[in-house]
């Protein structure tokens, strides 16, 4: 693969916040087609946002729902986002939505600018998705788009007096993540997807999305806010 492809994940939080934000994507369009003409190849993935917990927790008012269930929701969802994602960029992308990371016969040497991928099957993450995709496709570094500046060494959100994480290594950031993954989790990147991360050497940066200046200031190697995490 071209040295310049990037593989971006790309959080449901930021697309379907609580409706879907178009605004954001709009200016997340004009930031990847900017970068395009600067020789960038993008490889974008989806998360479900809160288009799969909105079904998820209608289908529970319903009846009891098994968790593999939950799974298959927020699998769609991702990928009812993926082709959203796809069609905004229909011009760039392959014309097909990958949804399964293993599966690379259609996309190895895919010639468009972008190729947009989904969710794959119950247990695993977007996150882990993006990591089997880099390693098949020989990607060293992947964009973890969020609502978060940086990684903290404990929850902002019960612990003020937190401390962000510029950079760490894969070890340190198992050790606070764990080595078990469950769909329902707040972990700012998957625990098994960190593990195969660490075996394949790649690097993961992880940034708020919301901040597009940000964003294309990591891409044109300028400073930045975020948390790196590599070996």
């Amino acid at each position: 693969m071209n040295k310049k492809t990037i593989i971006i994940s790309l959080g449901g939080s930021l697309i379907v916040p609580e409706e879907i934000d178009w605004k954001f994507i709009k200016k997340f369009k004009a930031l990847i087609e900017n970068q395009i003409e600067k020789g960038y190849k993008f490889i974008l993935i989806t998360g479900g946002g809160k288009t799969a917990r909105k079904y998820i927790e209608a289908a529970a008012k319903v009846d009891a729902i098994a968790n593999e269930d939950k799974d298959w929701i927020g699998i769609h969802a991702t990928r009812m986002n993926a082709h959203f994602i796809r069609t905004i960029f229909r011009e760039h992308a392959h014309p097909r939505i990958n949804t399964n990371p293993h599966d690379l016969e259609d996309f190895y040497n895919f010639k468009e600018n972008i190729l947009v991928a989904a969710g794959w099957r119950p247990g695993f993450s977007t996150d882990y998705d993006a990591v089997v995709l880099a390693k098949y496709l020989d990607i060293k570094n992947i964009i973890n788009l969020s609502n978060i500046d940086y990684v903290c060494d404990k929850d902002p959100r019960k612990f003020p007096d937190c401390k962000k994480i510029k950079e760490i290594s894969w070890s340190g950031f198992r050790k606070m993540v764990g080595d078990k993954w469950d769909p329902g989790m707040n972990a700012p990147f998957d625990p098994i997807a960190s593990k195969l991360a660490e075996e394949e050497n790649i690097k993961v940066v992880i940034m708020n999305g919301k901040k597009i200046g940000n964003l294309e200031n990591y891409l044109d190697g300028k400073k930045f806010s975020g948390t790196i995490i590599r070996n």
